[in-house]
């Protein structure tokens, strides 16, 4: 699931924590190598999680940069963020961003059949509206679908301190 972490008592363990992170998050930073430049995008995504393995679910255009780069390269890794709180201290070293994270390192594939497209994109529009949809052909048929599996993660959360815990 995981590498280690600088922060221990920041992570997140607890499967249902970070099912709440990936559920009200909305954007997934996807990083990749595009020859020896870093190249970050972000993108709405839809999510599994099951028995511990975390997979990814992107849709986007049929052509462009970063399909260009996932066919050379398919490793990626990926940042998911929400619960983003600034707040204050008594002195500069007190000031600090409340948040919480999932990240982690995997491989993309391109899904290229219908039916895997019309199940992925179905996974992608539960996570950002909660809602279900369907597709049918002619809609999966103009979109990229890309499938991220994830092979280790970290989840992390830094709430915001008390105010006697400055």
């Amino acid at each position: 699931m995981k590498k280690g972490m600088t922060r221990r008592e920041r992570e997140v363990t607890d499967i249902e924590e970070i099912i709440g992170i990936l559920d009200s998050a909305k954007v997934v930073h996807v990083g990749m190598i595009d020859g020896n430049m870093p190249y970050v995008v972000p993108m709405n995504y839809g999510y599994t999680l099951e028995d511990g393995k975390l997979t990814l679910y992107l849709h986007g255009a049929k052509s462009g940069r970063k399909l260009d780069i996932l066919r050379v390269n398919p490793r990626v890794f990926v940042e998911i963020d929400t619960d983003i709180v600034p707040f204050e201290g008594r002195t500069a070293c007190h000031y600090g961003i409340g948040y919480s994270s999932v990240m982690g390192e995997g491989e993309a594939e391109l899904i290229e059949d219908a039916d895997g497209k019309k199940k992925a994109l179905s996974i992608l529009m539960k996570t950002q509206t909660g809602k279900d949809f369907e597709f049918n052909d002619r809609m999966v048929s103009v979109v990229t679908v890309i499938k991220i599996n994830v092979s280790e993660f970290t989840a992390k959360k830094r709430p915001i301190p008390k105010k006697n815990d400055e």
